[in-house]
């Protein structure tokens, strides 16, 4: 029997982003007002939701930065 594999979400929560970067939720509302945190989208109800495409390419300048 095989291990199902995990659904990716093309969308992510503050929630996700800060449980995969080990950090908590008041930092990345730090990051995001002095713009250092991934593109966010605000949605009507005015949840934040961070693109996985977005984050990842966000991870990737941090990356090229150290």
């Amino acid at each position: 029997m095989t291990t199902p594999t995990p659904i990716r979400r093309a969308h992510l929560t503050i929630a996700d982003v800060c449980a995969e970067l080990g950090v908590a939720r008041s930092t990345f509302y730090d990051w995001r007002a002095a713009k250092k945190a991934p593109r966010c989208i605000k949605l009507p109800n005015g949840d934040i939701r961070i693109r996985r495409v977005d984050f990842e390419n966000w991870l990737q300048t941090l990356e090229d930065a150290a």
